[in-house]
């Protein structure tokens, strides 16, 4: 089972390789949202990113960071520095951008928090390392090359890691994982939206819990989805 570091604790970005799987969540209202982390806590899996696309985000996070104090709560789609904000004052322990902006790093700087903004170029990479970054989201992974663009880009960034998003499902998880330049992968099939709608929680535990065992099969020996150096906060 995944250990989420403790509430108030620094969280550095290395601890979502600990996880190796980060359940991507897009809700309607604030329970579903908290029925939903803590089945993905009971399955093993004790993070989850509220992705910032619905009305109902900011109170879901809140609600998932003031009643699961043992689950890694984190800010997904967040594009501006206002967001960063909300998400933050809302307990967000850490910030996911789909694309890279300056302003969000910043202001992710400036209030403490990890922050994993989004790339899919070279061109990207060199910014987000000229900004202070160790580890970078790969958006949309399965569009810009999937495994082959993490090895395309790894070889001339060797110390990056990457948390590949978009278009991953449990059956091309493993792909990724098996990367040594892979801290983790976001993916939203242990919660769709047609599960949370039936209130099948009790299947987002089981996937929660087939994910933690898939990633550590597909981890390379050398441990490194639980390397340190994976970067913390934006500096």
């Amino acid at each position: 089972m995944t250990t989420a570091p403790a509430t108030g604790a620094p969280v550095d970005l290395s601890d979502l390789g600990t996880a190796g799987v980060v359940p991507v969540l897009v809700v309607d209202d604030a329970a579903t949202g908290l029925r939903a982390a803590a089945a993905l806590a009971d399955g093993g899996l004790p993070v989850v990113e509220v992705t910032f696309r619905t009305a109902a985000a900011r109170d879901a996070l809140a609600a998932v960071a003031a009643e699961r104090p043992d689950v890694l709560v984190g800010a997904g789609t967040v594009i501006t520095a206002a967001q960063v904000d909300a998400a933050v004052d809302a307990g967000a322990r850490f910030v996911v951008s789909p694309g890279l902006s300056v302003a969000v790093v910043e202001r992710c700087r400036e209030r403490g928090v990890p922050v994993l903004p989004g790339v899919a170029t070279a061109t990207d990479v060199i910014t987000a390392l000229d900004l202070g970054l160790h580890a970078v989201k790969l958006f949309p992974a399965s569009v810009v090359g999937g495994p082959s663009a993490v090895k395309a880009l790894s070889a001339p960034f060797p110390g990056l890691r990457f948390v590949p998003t978009g278009g991953i499902d449990a059956s091309s998880a493993g792909d990724y994982l098996a990367l040594p330049s892979v801290l983790a992968v976001g993916g939203s099939w242990m919660v769709e939206k047609s599960l949370l709608a039936a209130g099948d929680f009790d299947e987002v535990a089981r996937r929660a819990r087939a994910a933690v065992e898939a990633a550590a099969a597909a981890r390379p020996t050398t441990g490194a989805g639980t390397s340190a150096g994976a970067g913390a906060v934006a500096r």
